[in-house]
């Protein structure tokens, strides 16, 4: 069965993660030999061809981290400069309960920490030459997780760092895995959960003896370790210690035996802290759903009514919409049979009888179909059924007299009907979808018959039941690509579970110890883990995972994008925000790629969306899940003022500027003027949406370079709005198809649509003379790179200091400063392959790369001495940028025999059309435009459509419809049919943009649109014109001009 192998990539918020740890010791030299005699106890050494000796014979040799040499005051310094630039609340003093400095690193679940904090190691290494790290864990789900982590991106690291990290596990039954440790100066890092050490009690004895058989070990003088203290050997290494998930290792034990490890410094990384250390960086739940890191939740939930007194069972599932007929509802209904009653779901209409259909049984009496609403107009408008006796049943509403057993049964089914749902619309873009139930007793799940065999319980039952009977309406759909999947997949082998192995291989309950309701059964986790990658394959079957909710921690598979909980006996106990904390990670298609935001646009949050299906009502989870994300979100401002914009500290490098008073003042006026806050400071709704849509008013030209960070700013500022955003109503009615309508078949549309379908191929054939000479010119006006520089600051102490001045770190003002350049700097030992990386870059061949270098002006060509990297990166830039131009010029578009047919219009599935514009000139019925707002340039181009009498019908083109070009596939946004006679060109294809200035394009978007332009016009149609618009108005005044 073949893996999905993960495939990860740099993302800018984990760089900035990493550079807020590793700058707090800047100016720290970088130190490898710091070698010490190791205490070799009373083990007798004798030389053998399988010992490695490390420095001749001496093998007593040890290496530890070396020590920092920057003062308490340098440290400090390092730590407010991070904190400033990283818009946190400024400290004065530094931490040092465990270590020189302990530092925390606040990081939202599913946006990838662990592989924050192993690159943080390697960085540690390249710039310091520290080597020895233990990470410290709380639980063994994590510890396994954590040493998965290392296996999967080992080679990811080895790309970058060319080393690899010596990774292991601490066992106290291995304890010669501490001597290497210790006489290794490679990166070395060492696992180890707290439950090794922290029951150690140092007031009985000193080996520990009043805590559990792991503490007394690592405490306790070995014999089968040369008598020594395993602990006394950890820590003369000076470990750097890194804790993840700190705030269960809080513990006064704890932290008295994590201070026997001998820290150089410590590194805590959570999305939660309990006890605050020096802060350096913060991506809090808000953070991450605002940058989309993660993906976004919806609720399914279920409200029960009348659960005593009446036994009119009834439960709405969902509406049903279609362009072809009225809204349709799916009901659960009792229906009466010759010698049973059974629940069973229908699809009814308006004017049905629920008596008649349950086969006259008397509870239904009166229950005649008034009213089938659709809702769908907002958040919270759910659809409803409304009856002729009065009575109201919303979707997701169960009412009557049910059983435990019944609303298992419900949440079973939801999570299957929403796991087809998302699946139907993954497949195909190669994206598997998991469904992961929790559950608290295997039995529910799995039972032992007479003979041993492992057969279905209720809860198997149940799924198969509801599986087959959902199936049937995916599999009759035709001969589709998903259909015919679905048909080779059987029912027993589709769902799973994984669970603890007793001794016998029969899956037991997952013990617990006191006080916890995680277990260390660490079996059980080998096998999640061994299987990761595994369910991530669409040729596994196994799409429904069944699990002990004690085995959660073990649980984050980037592809689970259903969770259901089925908790015995009532509501769910289990902190919300672990229970969808388990999905909320980016999902990966079948070649390990993430399907981040720069991947997918608009259409980011369609894919990553978790369904978390409820044991309760949709409004009491979404309240507590909100409560528990209020409650440890960063403190932060909650309004713009022109004191939280002064002092602040943006840019980098050269770039970097303190925000003064006039500045500030500035900010504060410009989001008054452009109506983004109101009267008290709060951000208004306009301002996302002109942010959604890329159309933010400008900034003053005296901060316009600064634009980036200052916008970080202001969406740093608090907003409740967004924290009710990141959870939607999963009942809320969707509509689940846009099929194409009469207007696509309309004469006009067919004639313009057969002009433009045909699929092409391109050549590009240009003068590498005239490249070289366009590139040198280009290199020799354009490049520039920052020189090292070191700046001297004076500041003086104010005269009059008060407590509030003292906390906000304006104690000392500045008085003088000056920048100088770095004239005598030590060249680098490092050698490049200048013409290899350049010849790369660009896809030219390294003569052509040598002869536009040695071409180049001898004042250019001397800055590669000063920064390498920044010569190498903006002269490939820039010598793409005049291949860009020129092919253009140059480009030649040849017609194939092959087209594009109709179904790529269809192909694109939405689920919000509470923002889509219902259109009636449009070839579908609804369109979605990429900007979402009212006053985006798409929303109001597609309105003027609409309105003139001369469209008489047109086209927004779907991302399926492609132009080749040499710098990368393009777009078209419409297609437009106008009414003959009535305009020039009656055929037109637009492009819509904010902006037509021609300086606010990339070269590389200008050269896709003038390849665009070339194609069009080299088509023989006379009635078919192209061109980039800005409004409908700039459109019929360019018709004319063409």
């Amino acid at each position: 069965m073949p893996n999905i192998n993960f495939r990860f990539t740099i993302q800018s918020y984990q760089t900035q993660a990493i550079n807020s740890v590793v700058k707090v010791f800047e100016s720290q030299p970088f130190q490898v030999n710091n070698k010490f005699r190791r205490d070799l106890g009373a083990i007798t050494y004798q030389d053998s061809l399988f010992m490695p000796n490390f420095e001749g014979d001496d093998i007593a040799a040890g290496y530890a981290n070396a020590a920092i040499t920057l003062s308490d005051a340098q440290i400090l310094k390092n730590i407010q400069s991070i904190q400033k630039i990283n818009n946190i609340i400024v400290d004065q003093d530094i931490d040092k309960s465990l270590g020189q400095c302990t530092l925390d690193i606040e990081m939202e679940t599913g946006t990838g920490k662990t592989y924050v904090y192993i690159k943080t190691m390697f960085e540690l290494n390249k710039l310091y030459g520290w080597s020895k790290f233990i990470i410290v864990v709380p639980s063994i789900a994590i510890r396994e997780g954590v040493y998965k982590s290392f296996s999967m991106m080992e080679n990811h690291f080895m790309e970058t760092y060319h080393k690899k990290a010596r990774v292991f596990i601490y066992n106290s039954s291995s304890l010669s895995e501490l001597d290497s440790f210790s006489r290794s100066a490679d990166l070395q890092v060492m696992i180890i959960n707290m439950q090794a050490f922290n029951s150690f009690d140092a007031s009985k004895n000193k080996d520990g003896r009043g805590g559990n058989e792991a503490a007394r070990i690592i405490f306790s003088e070995r014999d089968d370790f040369g008598s020594r203290r395993p602990i006394d050997v950890i820590a003369a290494n000076k470990p750097i210690i890194i804790l993840d998930e700190p705030q269960k290792m809080g513990g006064e034990k704890t932290q008295d035996a994590l201070r026997q490890f001998n820290p150089l410094f410590t590194l805590n990384y959570s999305a939660t802290h309990k006890d605050k250390h020096n802060l350096v960086y913060v991506l809090d739940a808000l953070d991450a759903y605002n940058n989309k890191l993660v993906k976004k939740i919806e609720v399914k939930g279920f409200d029960l009514e009348n659960l005593k007194g009446t036994d009119q069972y009834l439960y709405l599932s969902e509406i049903i919409l279609s362009p072809k007929v009225p809204p349709r509802a799916r009901i659960e209904l009792e229906i009466k049979y010759d010698k049973f009653i059974k629940r069973e779901t229908r699809i009814v209409d308006i004017d049905d009888n629920l008596y008649v259909l349950s086969k006259d049984l008397e509870q239904y009496k009166g229950y005649h179909i008034n009213e089938i609403s659709p809702g769908g107009l907002s958040e919270n408008d759910l659809g409803y059924v409304s009856f002729t006796n009065g009575v109201k049943l919303y979707v997701g509403e169960v009412k009557g007299n049910i059983s435990e057993k019944d609303i298992r049964r419900v949440q079973i089914r939801e999570t299957i009907r929403s796991h087809f749902q998302k699946e139907e619309l993954l497949f195909s873009r190669g994206i598997k979808s998991l469904s992961l139930f929790f559950i608290d007793k295997v039995e529910y799940y799995r039972k032992y018959n007479e003979i041993g065999e492992e057969i279905n319980s209720e809860y198997g039952d149940i799924f198969e039941e509801e599986y087959n009977h959902i199936l049937e309406e995916y599999v009759s759909i035709g001969d589709t690509a998903y259909s015919n999947y679905l048909k080779n997949i059987e029912t027993s082998k589709t769902h799973t579970g994984y669970f603890s192995i007793d001794k016998d291989g029969r899956k037991v309950n997952s013990k617990t110890t006191r006080g916890s309701d995680i277990t260390d059964d660490v079996s059980a986790y080998d096998l999640i883990m061994k299987h990761k990658e595994r369910l991530l394959s669409f040729e596994e079957p196994v799409r429904f995972i069944f699990s002990h909710s004690a085995l959660r921690e073990g649980w984050d598979n980037p592809n689970i994008f259903q969770i259901c909980t089925l908790k015995q006996g009532g509501t769910s106990t289990t902190n919300k925000r672990q229970e969808v904390g388990r999905g909320l990670r980016i999902c990966v298609d079948q070649t390990g790629n993430r399907m981040d935001y720069n991947l997918l646009g608009n259409e980011f949050e369609e894919i990553n969306q978790l369904t978390v299906i409820a044991s309760e009502g949709y409004k009491d989870f979404v309240s507590s899940l909100q409560r528990e994300i209020t409650d440890v979100l960063y403190e932060r401002p909650t309004k713009a003022s022109i004191e939280y914009f002064e002092g602040k500290i943006i840019g980098t490098g050269d770039d970097k500027k303190t925000i003064t008073k006039e500045d500030a003042t500035g900010i504060y006026f410009y989001l008054v003027q452009n109506k983004y806050i109101d009267s008290k400071g709060a951000i208004l709704q306009s301002y996302y949406d002109d942010k959604d849509n890329d159309c933010l008013q400008p900034l003053e030209p005296d901060l316009v370079n600064h634009t980036e960070d200052i916008h970080k700013l202001i969406q740093a500022i608090y907003n409740p709005r967004i924290l009710k955003e990141m959870v939607s109503n999963a009942d809320t009615t969707k509509i689940k198809e846009n099929p194409l309508n009469d207007n696509f078949y309309k004469q006009e549309f067919q004639k313009l649509w057969k002009c433009i379908n045909r699929k092409y191929t391109y050549t590009v054939d240009f003068d590498s003379v005239e490249l070289i000479n366009k590139s040198v010119n280009h290199i020799d006006n354009h490049l520039f790179v920052t020189t090292l520089q070191y700046t001297v600051t004076t500041g003086i102490q104010d005269s009059v200091l008060s407590t509030e001045v003292l906390k906000s770190g304006q104690a000392f003002k500045e008085s003088n400063f000056e920048s100088q350049k770095l004239t005598n700097s030590t060249n680098s030992s490092i050698k490049y392959d200048l013409v290899g990386k350049v010849a790369t870059s660009t896809n030219l061949t390294r003569k052509t790369v040598v002869k536009i270098l040695k071409s180049i002006s001898s004042e250019k060509f001397a800055l590669f001495k000063v920064n390498p990297e920044e010569f190498i990166s903006k002269v490939s830039s820039l010598i793409n940028e005049q291949k860009a131009t020129m092919i253009v010029e140059d480009i030649t578009y040849n017609l194939t025999d092959k087209v594009y047919e109709s179904e790529i219009f269809t192909a694109e599935k939405y689920k919000d059309y509470t923002k889509a514009i219902k259109s009636s000139k449009h070839i579908q019925d609804y369109i979605f435009t990429d900007g979402l707002a009212e006053n985006s340039v798409e929303n109001r181009f597609a309105k003027s459509l609409e309105l003139d009498s001369k469209v008489v019908v047109y086209a927004k083109l779907p991302r399926g419809f492609k132009i080749p070009t040499p710098v990368g596939n393009y777009t078209p946004d419409w297609a437009i049919a106008f009414e003959k006679d009535s305009v020039k060109h009656i055929f037109f294809i637009a492009e819509t943009k904010g902006d037509m200035s021609s300086l606010s394009l990339r070269p590389i978007e200008q050269a896709k649109i003038s390849c665009a332009k070339k194609l069009f016009s080299s088509l023989s149609n006379q009635d078919l014109v192209y061109h980039e618009v800005d409004s409908y108005e700039n459109l019929m005044a360019i018709m004319e001009t063409i």
